[in-house]
């Protein structure tokens, strides 16, 4: 009986480990497919692509927890209508970019996009975008690096907090038990939501949920999103926010007026952290607002043309 047991006990111990070596490797075959290009850097390889014309000013596309580069595309359009030349990319352990170990924090994060921006030979001063984790990213790299940006475009920015669900803060919260429990069940809870999401919402992206539930089953994401929800997603940008209001770099803020993930109380800490940040509020936009509501987007992007880039 015992021996019962303690074999059903290493079965579980082994379970997230068997799961995790049955999901798709990035690996150069998956790579071939890529739509862009792919630099070398210190930490790994990254999957970038440029779009629009040579001589525009550059704006940079940082996305979020769980949706690769391809989450920016109906936007970029409009960016590139605008004169911007658009830079996107796969933070690491999501889309054709590697998967490296560490704490997903945003040291981790702005150390990718600094190597990335070198590598590129990207000497200007930017505008940067960034989508619920990416604009916890994007305003991290503002207040660490004012030199680099021009202007902060944020939609429905993290870091002014946020509501991943039950499991999520349950795994963020737990180690070893929420490492097993992401490991096994997460991709699932993942795939529910976003078939609840497409459910509900159409998309400007075509096969987007298909391609969002493709990442679950990629090895190495799993893990990549469980690390940053425990680092990058911990902090309360309040000393970020208040770096910025000290700075010349403008500020536009977009956020989805019926979200869930990251409530629109973000709206009201922002503008006392930071007077002069223009914001947006969409009606009926919930957290997936870059590609349920580009329209409503690039009328608050026409901000940016008022500017006379």
């Amino acid at each position: 009986m015992i021996w019962w047991l303690l074999g059903g006990i290493l079965a579980l111990i082994a379970l997230p480990f068997v799961l995790e070596a049955l999901r798709q490797p990035v690996d150069e075959a998956v790579r071939e497919t890529a739509p862009g290009r792919f630099a070398e850097l210190p930490e790994g390889v990254t999957h970038y692509r440029w779009t629009g014309p040579r001589d525009g000013p550059v704006a940079v596309c940082v996305h979020g927890l769980t949706t690769p580069r391809f989450v920016w595309d109906p936007i970029v359009d409009d960016l590139t209508h605008i004169g911007f030349r658009v830079l996107t990319y796969d933070l690491y352990g999501r889309g054709y970019s590697d998967r490296p170990g560490g704490d997903h924090d945003a040291a981790f994060f702005l150390k990718q996009l600094n190597a990335l921006l070198d590598d590129q030979e990207v000497s200007e001063a930017v505008t940067i975008f960034g989508y619920s984790m990416g604009g916890a990213i994007a305003t991290a790299f503002a207040a660490q690096h004012p030199e680099r940006v021009e202007r902060v475009v944020l939609l429905a920015p993290a870091g002014l907090g946020h509501d991943l669900g039950g499991l999520m803060k349950f795994a963020a919260n737990t180690p070893l038990i929420g490492d097993w429990l992401m490991q096994v069940i997460g991709g699932m809870m993942l795939r529910r939501g976003i078939r609840a999401e497409a459910a509900a919402a159409s998309s400007a992206i075509p096969d987007l949920h298909d391609l969002q539930e493709a990442e679950t089953r990629k090895r190495g994401f799993l893990r990549a999103v469980l690390s940053s929800t425990r680092h990058m997603l911990r902090t309360v940008q309040i000393k970020e926010h208040k770096a910025i209001a000290a700075t010349d770099i403008s500020v536009l803020a977009i956020w989805g007026e019926e979200d869930s993930v990251i409530p629109l109380s973000g709206l009201g800490k922002l503008a006392e952290l930071h007077r002069d940040a223009r914001q947006v509020a969409i009606p009926g936009a919930g957290h997936g607002l870059a590609y349920t509501h580009p329209k409503e987007v690039r009328a608050a992007l026409q901000e940016l043309m008022r500017e006379g880039l």
